[in-house]
């Protein structure tokens, strides 16, 4: 009961990855919001059962949830996610940023409704209920109280190897690991940390993502489940990552360096074209292959 006395929300939480947190969260002693609009992987609808039926499973289990049909994309409706959170349980000391849909096609053919809608929900749908949890810790810490808060966020491997037909997926996944470093940076001081997780596991997104998953045996690689006690280390008060960028794979973690180095090269004088072309030909990285890139994490 690691998450004792914690409060959680977590967006998304209906089914896949989010119901796999929830349900860990709950699991560890955490009262869980879940949130979940129920809408399909477009995004068109709203079916309140998938969340009840979370709140359902972990009441039954003995633990503490109730259902949320938020929209985490709308300023207000994260806003009033956050303050239902606090009248349900008197505090909130977690956010796990999960929820997100996809509306793939490639750039060349995208529509500006089918771009909108993915940044919408997965870089805005991020921003928004942090920003409201945010400025709820500041008002705490402000009052004098004793504030350790964890802020997780969801990325992709689309992120770091990019993926064909999902220009808009990809930009809003790496997006959230410069709002994550943010976070980081401006909720230090009110005891909030902020970190990414990229999980490779089975979900409705992950079917359009990955074509073939890796195999290691007869451990499943792609449940969701390997992820979720990644999810709920990172929710304990005693934590200590904060601005890290961790993929998941099976059994496998991974700490990522987005902005790493691979080559450094320096001229004599400023730069020519010329100059460049000797210096960089030969050593520029090929484009990453998705399905190369996470069967590569196994190796």
């Amino acid at each position: 009961m690691r998450l004792r006395d914690r409060v959680a929300i977590v967006t998304g939480a209906g089914r896949g990855l989010g119901r796999a947190h929830a349900l860990a969260l709950a699991a560890q002693g955490a009262a869980v919001i879940v949130n979940d609009r129920g809408a399909a992987l477009d995004g068109a609808g709203r079916d309140t059962r998938p969340a009840e039926d979370v709140v359902a499973t972990i009441r039954g289990l003995g633990g503490q949830a109730v259902a949320s049909g938020h929209d985490v994309a709308d300023w207000d409706e994260a806003a009033a996610l956050v303050a239902f959170a606090v009248s349900s349980f008197g505090r909130l000391d977690v956010l796990v940023n999960n929820a997100g849909i996809l509306r793939d096609r490639t750039l060349a053919n995208m529509s500006e409704a089918e771009w909108d809608a993915v940044i919408r929900v997965h870089l805005k749908g991020h921003a928004a209920p942090a920003r409201h949890a945010l400025s709820y810790w500041r008002e705490r810490h402000k009052r004098g109280e004793a504030v350790s808060a964890s802020v997780v966020h969801t990325s992709s491997a689309s992120a770091f190897a990019g993926n064909v037909g999902q220009a808009n997926y990809a930009s809003a996944k790496l997006a959230v690991v410069a709002l994550s470093s943010t976070i980081a940076l401006e909720g230090a001081r009110y005891g909030v940390r902020s970190n990414v997780v990229s999980p490779s596991a089975r979900t409705r997104i992950s079917e359009a993502t990955i074509e073939d998953a890796p195999v290691d045996g007869s451990f499943d690689v792609m449940a969701p489940d390997n992820v979720s006690p990644l999810i709920a280390w990172l929710a304990e008060a005693a934590c200590p990552a904060n601005a890290q960028v961790f993929h998941l794979i099976g059994r496998e973690v991974l700490l990522m360096d987005i902005a790493a180095v691979t080559q450094r090269v320096r001229a004599p004088r400023r730069w020519s074209p010329e100059t460049l072309d000797a210096a960089l030909r030969g050593r520029l990285l090929p484009p990453r292959d998705i399905n190369i890139f996470l069967k590569e994490q196994l190796l």
